[in-house]
This record gives C-alpha cells, structure tokens and sequence, in this order.
C-alpha cells in the first residue's frame, strides 16, 4: 500500500511557513484470486471487476469507475469495490461521491481500517471535526499504522484538540521514528502548545534526519527562546544564517537575542546587515534605540526613536524614551514637547513625568516646571533635589516666602554638605529671610 500524507500546514512563527504534507487516500492493491464461476453471469461480474482494476493501475479512472459502477449495480454488497470505487472517485476529485462509497464499505464491512483512513482523509480538509471519528476507529483497528496516528493527529489540531493531537503525534514518532515529517509535526505542535521544552528535542531530531533544515534550525531557535535559552538559540541561529543569509526576519530575531546578552558591537551588525535587504521596522529601530542608550549614543538612539514615532504615533513608551534622549542631548524644548506628549497618551509614568520636571526646569520653564513637579509630588514624597529645584523656580519667579520654605525643607533633608546645591541653597536661605523679615515689618 501506497499512501502520501496531507498534514495541516500550522504557522508557529512569523519567519517562517510550513510546507503542507499532501496526502492521498490508499487503493487496496489487493489481488482477487480468480474462483471458478458459478454461472456464466457470475464470470461476466469477474471479467468486469478485473477491467475495471485493469483501468485503474493504468490511471484510466473514467473507465474504471464506469466499470465499478456497473458491477456494483449487479452485485452492491460487495464492501471491497465500493471501498475501490471510492478511490476511483478520489482519484477524479469527486469528493461526495468517494466518501458516499466510502461509507458504504463501512457499513458492509465495519472492520475494513483502510475505509475508515480514507474517508477520514477525504473529511480532512473540509471538516476536521468530522474527520476525527473515522480516523479514530482506523488506529483502533490497525494500532501499528504510524500514518493513522499522524492523519488523526493532523484531524485533532485542525480541529483544535491540541492536547489530542500531540498524543497521537507521539504514537507516530514512537512507531516511526525515522520519519522527519513527524518529528518536525510534533515539535511544531508542542511549540504551540507552549511546550517548549518538549519541542526542543523533537527539533533536534528532525534535523539529525534532515541537517541543515531551516524549519527544523528556525523551530529550535524558537523553542529555545521561549526557554530563555539565549546563547543556545543565537548559536542555532548563527548556522542557519550562514545558509540563510538573506533572512532579515532571523537576523533581526538574532539581534534581539545578542541584545539580551549584552553583546552590543554584534547586535548592531546584525542589525545592519538585516537593513541591507529591508527596509527598517519599528522592531529594529526600537532595538538600536537600546543599544544607542548602552553606548551613551543619545544623537543616534534619538534619531531612532524619531523614526520609531512616526511608525507608532501613539507608543506613549516611544514618546518618552525619544524625551529622555532629547533630554540628554540638551534639546530641552524638543524634549520637553515628546514627554509632554508621553504623558497625554499614558499619564501614569513617573520616570517620563521626572524627565519632564528636568526638562522644563533646564528650558528656564519655571511655571510649567512646579506644574510638573505638583504632579509628581502627589504620586511620591519628595527627595531632597525636588524641593531644591522647587525652590529655584520659586526664587526665579519672584515668590520669596515660597522659595524661603523650599529652601529651609530641601536644608533639612540634605545630607552631603558639600555640594553646590547645598551652598548656594544655603545663601539664599539667609538673604530670602532678611527679605522675607523686612517685608513682614
């Protein structure tokens, strides 16, 4: 018996697809030994089963099936050519008529496996569901068939049983263990199931029975990842490449990985060599932005980010990232206007809400600088530099007792005497005192 399998094609990451398994039902291929007839009747029924065979090994399916037919119109009970005109039907892509013979084999024949195979396969891709029921009864009938388990396997997924289908996946590899495409089915449906660590070493065995297979390379990688396996999984990466080098997607997911590593100088030419085959996304702009921040790059994390924003108006995470490095540069009115924004689209971020504070109080922004930090104070007590800077936009704008008191409390929490801070707060505590005196009286 001949069978080709059709398999579900499931996508598990977005770099790469799966190559659906095609499958076709069985024919018995079964000789019929020749009786002595009973009847001239009868020999004719014979000669027309064994034309309608004939045509059949030579693809002439038309023939055939106008010849099962006739014989059956004589002779219905006969579970074996209602089970070969459905093949016949298959074979001509008359689905209806296949499974209608089908189910008639079954009926006849109940423990006939190959007719519950096939009319669970020629359920498969139209309903899963329904297909699962046959497909059962064909392993229960013939447990050792590996390609029953995988068929139903396949049936289960679709259908989403995926716990089931693993089970039967399983069954496959163990009776079939030199078959990839059951390996490579196993992993993929372990992965999606969140079995990571399960799929790893069914990855690993496709590709002792297919080296060098990308999907099997970018399946362990992924199954990797998700088991924080970093350097593993950019190793496994770093081979694919080199037979893949025109992969931007897998050389940005290297990156990604070299960039948790701390392994900047190599993050960033991967980076570079992704960009040279595409164009750059939000991902890769948002991993150079990082690791422009680790060298102290702010000039090109900015640039990223900018580029970053205008994929992504709304990231309020981009906005106040894009701030801080504006910030950083001394771009205080640039970044003043992204934290502004930042905190329009997500008001709950206190580190973009401190850099706002920095960035209007160095803008000379005094106003909007106490209405910043009036917010921040209602989420945090204040530290020692708060109430320094407070004091300062009081003192610049005029209000004298108010900076007097910033002063006087910035004073009392601060513990390194020696800072400029400390001074020139000092200084202007006694002359805001004789002011604020003299003005009393």
């Amino acid at each position: 018996m001949n069978l080709l399998r059709n398999a579900a094609a499931i996508l598990l990451l977005v770099i790469f697809a799966v190559a659906p398994r095609t499958a076709i039902p069985q024919s018995r291929q079964n000789s019929r030994r020749r009786t002595i007839a009973a009847s001239p009747q009868e020999q004719a029924l014979y000669d027309l089963l064994l034309q309608a065979k004939a045509a059949a090994d030579k693809n002439d399916y038309a023939t055939a099936a106008a010849d099962y037919e006739r014989y059956l119109a004589q002779k219905p009970g006969d579970a074996a050519a209602h089970f070969d005109l459905g093949y016949v039907y298959t074979a001509q892509k008359e689905k209806d008529k296949a499974i209608a013979e089908y189910r008639k084999a079954i009926a006849l024949d109940p423990k006939m496996a190959q007719a519950y195979l096939n009319l669970g396969i020629s359920l498969l891709d139209d309903d899963a569901k329904a297909a699962i029921a046959p497909l059962q009864k064909a392993t229960e009938l013939n447990y050792d068939y590996a390609q029953g388990h995988y068929l139903l396997g396949t049936a289960e997924e679709r259908a989403g049983q995926s716990a089931d289908a693993v089970k039967e996946y399983t069954i496959a590899v163990k009776l079939d263990p030199d078959d990839y495409p059951e390996h490579i089915t196993l992993a993929r449906a372990e992965l999606a199931a969140g079995n990571s660590s399960a799929a790893e070493p069914e990855f690993r065995e496709a590709l002792k029975l297919k080296a060098n297979d990308a999907e099997s390379e970018l399946g362990l990688a992924q199954s990797l990842i998700e088991q924080k396996k970093s350097t593993d999984a950019a190793a496994v990466l770093d081979d694919y490449l080199r037979a893949n080098p025109g992969d931007a997607k897998a050389r940005v997911m290297r990156a990604s990985l070299l960039t948790d590593l701390g392994r900047n100088d190599d993050a960033l030419a991967e980076l570079d060599r992704a960009g040279k085959d595409a164009t750059e996304t939000l991902q890769t702009l948002k991993l150079r932005s990082v690791l422009y921040y680790r060298e102290k790059d702010f000039e090109k994390a900015a640039n990223a980010l900018q580029k970053a924003a205008m994929m992504a108006p709304r990231d309020a995470n981009i906005r106040a990232r894009l701030g801080h490095a504006l910030l950083e540069t001394k771009n205080y009115a640039g970044a003043a206007q992204e934290l502004n924004e930042a905190l329009r689209l997500d008001s709950s971020s206190n580190d973009a809400l401190r850099d706002l504070v920095a960035a209007e109080y160095l803008s000379k922004n005094y106003p909007a600088t106490l209405a910043a930090l009036n917010l921040l104070d209602a989420r945090e007590t204040p530290k020692p530099g708060a109430w320094f800077v407070r004091a300062t936009c009081y003192d610049h704008l005029g209000q004298a007792k108010e900076a007097l008191d910033a002063y006087q409390k910035f004073l009392a929490m601060n513990t390194d005497q020696t800072s400029n801070e400390y001074f020139e707060a000092t200084g202007r505590a006694r002359f805001l005192e004789r002011l604020v005196k003299g003005t009393e009286r």
